[in-house]
Order: structure tokens, then sequence, then C-alpha cells
């Protein structure tokens, strides 16, 4: 098997979808078998959190190191506009942890 490339291997280290399956396919079995899946694999969206956090306070500082040093407010937007979607993200991130954590199955 031929490693993944690094693209591959980037998307995987910011986004978490590739490690959950469909729980609205299938049979009833089936879903639930999924449902289960998904409830394990919650364990890693914390360190997805962890990730975008600080990806999302490195990109702020950067940003705010180019507009008080070098005053480009023009560049600095590039990195403070990535340090500000970081926040959202986690946001999605944590309300998906929550509810494989808390919430029933959904049969």
């Amino acid at each position: 098997m031929p490693d993944p490339a690094f693209r591959t291997l980037l998307y995987r280290y910011f986004f978490f979808a590739w490690l959950f399956k469909d729980a609205s396919k299938g049979s009833m079995l089936e879903r639930a078998a999924a449902w289960r899946h998904n409830q394990q694999q919650a364990r890693w969206l914390p360190t997805y959190m962890r990730r975008w956090l600080w990806c999302g306070v490195l990109f702020y500082g950067i940003g705010s190191l180019l507009e008080v040093a070098l005053n480009a407010p023009a560049l600095s937007a590039f990195f403070y506009v990535p340090g500000a979607l970081a926040l959202p993200v986690n946001a999605v991130i944590g309300a998906a942890w929550l509810g494989l954590k808390a919430l029933p199955g959904p049969f």
C-alpha cells in the first residue's frame, strides 16, 4: 500500500470527516454500528480542536506582528482571516464532540 500524498495527510491533519461513517444509510443494524463507530472516533475531536486553536493563535499572532512591526494592515489580513476562522471551526468541532458524547443514538 503506497503512502498517502502530502495533501491527503495535510487534509487529514486538519479535517476529521474521514474518521466517521454515515449513520443515516443502511439497515438499522448498519446504522447502529456506524453510530457506535462514530462515538468511538469522537475521542479524536479534542485533538483537532487543539490543532485549530494553535493554528488560529499562530496566524493571529503573525497578523498582529505584521501589522505592528511592518505597519502592513493589508498583508496582516491574510493572517488575521484564517486566525479568526479557527474559532467557528472549533465551535463546530465542539458541538460534534458534545453531540456524539451526550446524545443517545438516532434509533
